[in-house]
């Protein structure tokens, strides 16, 4: 497991796994990312601690998550997508299928290989992003 070395207040976000120091843990590298991005997005301005954690309660809170919490960085992730999509940062469908396009990508991608987007079989090369960039 890896640490991350913030201060930001998201560290307190309901739920979120710590080490016996109270640092975030994550158990592979893509949790890091997304709590990463979510702190990069928060300090700009992109949404409040309010807004962030009210989207983040309701998605862990959700019937069909995993009693034990395995799935709590899924439920980050989908908090996340929610509250861009809600702030017009990006649009759900667009996360949606660049969600799919990864997961196909990881399928097609020969084991111990990177995965990369275009390894999807029905990759675009601007799927998923606004105008082209």
């Amino acid at each position: 497991m890896s640490q991350c070395e913030t201060v930001s207040p998201l560290a307190g976000s309901p739920g979120l796994p710590v080490s016996s120091e109270g640092a975030p843990v994550f158990a592979e590298p893509w949790q890091a990312k997304a709590f990463a991005l979510t702190v990069h997005l928060y300090e700009r301005g992109v949404f409040s601690w309010a807004e962030w954690a009210e989207h983040l309660s309701r998605e862990v809170k959700r019937p069909e998550r995993a009693a034990d919490g395995a799935d709590y960085f899924d439920a980050w992730v989908a908090a996340l997508s929610h509250l861009l999509a809600e702030k017009g940062v990006a649009e759900e469908g667009q996360v949606l299928a660049l969600q799919h396009s990864w997961q196909r990508a990881a399928e097609a991608t020969p084991h111990g290989s990177p995965i990369v987007l275009s390894n999807d079989p029905q990759h675009l090369p601007d799927a998923g992003r606004r105008g082209g960039v």
